[in-house]
């Protein structure tokens, strides 16, 4: 947690340069939820490793801004003698500076690190926003991983389903509705989808980092390193003309003169708008189109998307058998099940499946009171024992050739009080309330959130992070737009859109409670649509309070149960499989025990 020296020679730098702050955020060009090492500057000025945040270094002060699901980690990881820490939206950073600095304060920023409604924002403050084109942490950072650079591959229109140029010619027409005649793609996702390949430059984030360009014609100039493209022959890259992705920037005031560039507000840099602007093109505020394409599904991605969660559903069950005997058997023994022995255990059950590639995301395997930070990973220094009085959280999930999977359950080994029977059934029941409901088509995220809140609310209880988000396919993890939180969001939810429902509890430094399933919303009676569970992994039951069970509860708790046993046991052993019958018992058998 030691970052004096780092912070010294950055305020020097700060001084030489004659400015007063620097912004330094969790991020690299392209927004990526995961950063790669060489990009995260945040993790090396502070120590803190989560997925959002951003920090404030300023002459006499060091500032943390993180979100409601890091509040933990980061007081865990970030030397607080030397950073206060800040709810990233509670607090936001416009409206720190505003009431904390003296206007025309000179506060540094990286446009390429930086997009434009945060800009926007800044702009309130009150404060000169300074432009810095080159890296200002190059000059303190020496021993910085080099970038990332991994082969790019096919992705097969037998899985993808349609074949690049029908995408492209999709998202021109897009475009020629709302008179653009370029689109700027920096999202490495929404490339990999329109262009059929598939990445490796960060582990679990099976996209290439790279920028694009569309006409309004459907040709394509695609920004990324030569040396990833070696995988890929002359028929992938049919129609793409390439450069080196350092060329994207000027490239985009190249052609901007006359033009009118559609932007993303909310994803591209603050830096292809600098560089429309000056080369004297029209900027088109508006979402990526390829967004909301993506998230339409086709047959053959919903197809793929069923066909991996049975093989994850497989790897899930032969996990929690080996956990059920073994949990017990060794905490007997004076030798416990790990977090991190468990997690390398699920891992060996999903490396059996032909199709897996690798993990979707890096598990969360939480026993005890790390179950109550919400994005906890496990370490030497933090490995505790799974044991019969605490609840095990685990969060984990795959990448496979036909799809990607991710999923939840919260265990528990031995008799538990009250208070977590009580708060583990409110979880069961929001996540009830909300996979079993029937809604009007085109219902927003937002509208539907607090179905899976409603009996923690009327615990006078809550849960600090989203209910819900999209998944790509064999693609990012959290895949945009389609979210169910607090927070309005204006997608609607149509048949094909892939999402997660995901409430929780959490007692800070006690435990956690987590039940996830990966849904895919489909059509039910005209005009509605439901839920249909892609996710096929018994609910532990053990911990619930049934008679807090509404007769509708319990019949989809047994309907669901007999469609995960009927699925998954012709795939595994004979063991396996007698765990799976119990597991998977009706509520009446599984109450009376």
């Amino acid at each position: 947690m030691q970052h004096t020296s780092t912070l010294a020679a950055l305020r020097a730098l700060l001084t030489e340069r004659e400015l007063d702050g620097i912004i330094v955020p969790r991020a690299d060009a392209h927004q990526s939820e995961d950063c790669a090492p060489h990009d995260n500057k945040l993790a090396f000025i502070s120590g803190f490793t989560g997925s959002a945040g951003l920090a404030l270094i300023l002459a006499d002060r060091a500032l943390l801004f993180v979100d409601g699901r890091y509040q933990v980690q980061a007081r865990h990881q970030v030397n607080l003698q030397e950073f206060d820490i800040h709810h990233l939206h509670d607090e936001p950073l416009h409206l720190w500076l505003r009431d904390n600095l003296p206007a025309g304060k000179r506060i540094a920023f990286e446009p390429l690190l930086m997009v434009n409604s945060q800009y926007e924002n800044l702009r309130t403050s009150g404060c000169d926003l300074v432009a810095v084109d080159d890296d200002p942490l190059d000059a303190i950072w020496l021993d910085r991983p080099t970038a990332p650079c991994g082969a790019i591959s096919a992705m097969p229109e037998e899985l993808s389903g349609e074949s690049s140029a029908s995408k492209r010619s999709r998202v021109a027409q897009a475009l020629n509705k709302t008179g653009a005649d370029f689109l700027a793609l920096t999202l490495p996702d929404n490339i990999a989808w329109l262009l059929n390949v598939r990445g490796s430059d960060i582990a679990m984030n099976p996209v290439p980092h790279s920028f694009a360009l569309v006409s309004a014609s459907g040709d394509i100039e695609w920004f990324v390193d030569p040396a990833k493209l070696h995988g890929l022959d002359n028929a992938a890259l049919a129609g793409i003309t390439s450069q080196p992705m350092e060329a994207f920037i000027g490239r985009c005031q190249q052609v901007a003169a006359g033009k009118r560039i559609l932007i993303d507000a909310d994803y591209a840099p603050v830096a292809v708008r600098f560089a429309v602007e000056q080369g004297g093109g029209e900027v088109i505020w508006a979402a990526d189109p390829v967004t909301l394409i993506k998230s339409n599904k086709n047959e053959t991605e919903l197809a793929g998307y069923r066909s991996s969660h049975v093989d994850d559903g497989v790897a899930w069950v032969n996990f929690l058998a080996w956990l059920t005997r073994e949990v017990p058997l060794r905490e007997a023994a004076g030798n416990p099940v790990t977090e991190l022995e468990a997690q390398e255990k699920q891992l060996g059950f999903r490396q059996q499946s032909a199709n897996f590639t690798e993990q979707s995301f890096s598990t969360i395997s939480a026993s005890g009171s790390n179950a109550a930070m919400c994005h906890y990973h496990s370490s030497p220094e933090t490995n505790f024992a799974l044991t019969g009085d605490r609840f095990y959280l685990n969060d984990s999930g795959g990448q496979y050739f036909n799809g990607t999977t991710d999923a939840t359950r919260t265990l528990s080994f031995g008799e538990l009080d009250a208070n977590r029977r009580l708060h583990y059934t409110a979880v069961l029941k929001g996540f009830l309330a909300l996979i079993s409901l029937q809604f009007p088509q085109g219902t927003q995220g937002h509208q539907l959130d607090a179905f899976a809140r409603a009996p923690l609310w009327a615990l006078g209880l809550d849960y600090d992070h989203g209910t819900g988000h999209g998944v790509g396919h064999r693609l990012m993890i959290h895949e945009n737009p389609h979210r169910m939180a607090k927070k309005v969001n204006p997608w609607p939810m149509l048949p094909g859109n892939i999402i997660t429902i995901e409430p929780g509890y959490y007692l800070a430094d006690h435990y956690g409670i987590r039940i996830e399933n990966q849904v895919e919303v489909v059509a039910s009676q005209p005009g509605f649509c439901k839920f249909a569970s892609l996710t096929l992994i018994p609910i532990d039951l053990a911990a619930v309070d049934f008679d807090l069970l509404s007769t509708q509860e319990i019949a989809w708790l047994d309907d669901y149960h007999r469609q995960v046993r009927e699925t998954l046991s012709p795939r595994v052993g004979e063991e396996t499989r007698r765990w799976l019958a119990s597991a998977t018992e009706p509520v009446s058998v599984q109450r009376s025990r």
